[in-house]
């Protein structure tokens, strides 16, 4: 049966996460009504990874078997139609039918999108997370430096986190200033979950001095979540890109104009 490889953007505040519930209120329920109107046919969908209520999305990457002829435009054109506006494909393209969106994956970037200021602003809520204490760049990329590489991410893990193991490689975390705005870039195999949203909680304690950027190794060496930070609010939180073999021939995004042409704030127009 072919397979067809989808791109979604979609503004989580409204739904409940991806994962399909009881209630239809998911990301997931939503694009798969659409699909059953579509293709006059229930059609099961498999994603790139899960993400939780109010996390956005810039390109999650979706699958779905199926015997239906269509073009890239039609696929995209005709399911936008049936979408709620919080939601959007952006790309279509036929696959091998050894493509899977979860188990291709090279890797996952996350974007988490801060604005610092003293007062909170309803222009941005939602699609930021607001911290009103001044934050400090130094002290959180030297933290930041502490967590790449391949660690056992256990102090950063969600209490409901099913993974068979808390061990995941982070390639990179940058982290970039832009006017009011703190962009923080994560890419890594994996994420656990609430993995960033925890990181999060931790380099802003540290971005505002409440700890030193060597917290880092303690949290990492002691693995308990309960001596770390809170878990950050997912409002600035969003799915931003994919990587894939080359060989699957999927579109390959630049991360900055991707967020430019979602009115992200981008480091290069500061």
């Amino acid at each position: 049966m072919p397979r067809v490889a989808l791109g979604l953007a979609y503004d989580g505040e409204p739904w409940q996460g991806w994962q399909t519930q009881p209630g239809g209120l998911t990301v997931q329920d939503a694009l798969e009504a659409a699909l059953a109107q579509f293709l006059a046919h229930a059609t099961p969908t498999i994603c790139a990874g899960r993400t939780d209520t109010g996390v956005h999305a810039l390109c999650q990457v979706v699958h779905v078997d199926t015997e239906a002829q269509r073009s890239s435009e039609s696929w995209v054109r005709g399911l936008n139609a049936l979408l709620p506006d919080s939601i959007a494909v952006q790309w279509a393209r036929q696959v091998d039918d050894d493509f899977h969106a979860r188990f291709s994956a090279l890797s996952r970037t996350y974007v988490y999108v801060l604005r610092q200021a003293r007062i909170r602003s309803p222009f941005t809520h939602g699609r930021a997370g607001w911290s009103f204490r001044p934050l400090e760049l130094q002290r959180m990329r030297q933290a930041a430096e502490r967590l790449i590489g391949e660690h056992d991410f256990s102090a950063f893990r969600s209490s409901q986190c099913q993974a068979a193991s808390p061990v995941r490689t982070l390639y990179s975390l940058d982290i970039e200033q832009c006017d009011g705005s703190f962009i923080f870039t994560f890419r890594a195999n994996a994420f656990l979950h609430h993995m960033v949203r925890n990181l999060m909680g931790a380099l802003i304690y540290i971005g505002q001095g409440k700890h030193a950027p060597g917290w880092i190794d303690v949290l990492l060496e002691q693995g308990d979540r309960r001596l770390s930070a809170p878990t950050f609010s997912p409002a600035g939180l969003y799915l931003a890109n994919v990587e894939y073999p080359e060989r699957f021939g999927l579109p390959i995004f630049d991360l900055q104009d991707l967020m430019a042409t979602h009115h992200l704030p981008v480091v290069r127009n500061c």
